[in-house]
């Protein structure tokens, strides 16, 4: 299960805040703990959130640095002004259940 959190929007969003929460357990977003779904925000974070709940490396995909290894960061597609009058939505994405971790090129279970 994975968490996405608004952690910062650069412009203007009409549809998230700061803080909100997007929840997604396999192949559902669980609606009930979720605050709102942009579809501009979900085209980017739907090809990372598969392979980030079977196997947690994002380091290796590019979406975190070695010092910050338990979160991922995406955003979405609207570049936000001076381009469109929307904005950037940046997410942090973190690990909420069922631990496994990335080691080298092969996936390996964390111990509970």
């Amino acid at each position: 299960m994975l968490e996405l959190i608004v952690q910062e929007i650069r412009g203007t969003c009409p549809v998230h805040s700061k803080g909100d929460h997007i929840v997604i357990s396999g192949p559902n977003i669980v609606l009930a703990e979720s605050d709102a779904l942009c579809t501009h925000a979900l085209s980017t974070l739907l090809h990372y959130t598969t392979v980030l709940e079977h196997a947690w490396c994002p380091v290796e995909l590019g979406l975190t640095t070695p010092e910050d290894p338990a979160h991922a960061y995406m955003q979405c597609v609207d570049p936000g002004p001076p381009y469109t009058k929307g904005g950037t939505v940046i997410f942090r994405c973190q690990r909420i259940t069922g631990k496994k971790e990335c080691v080298g090129a092969r996936m390996s279970r964390a111990p509970n």
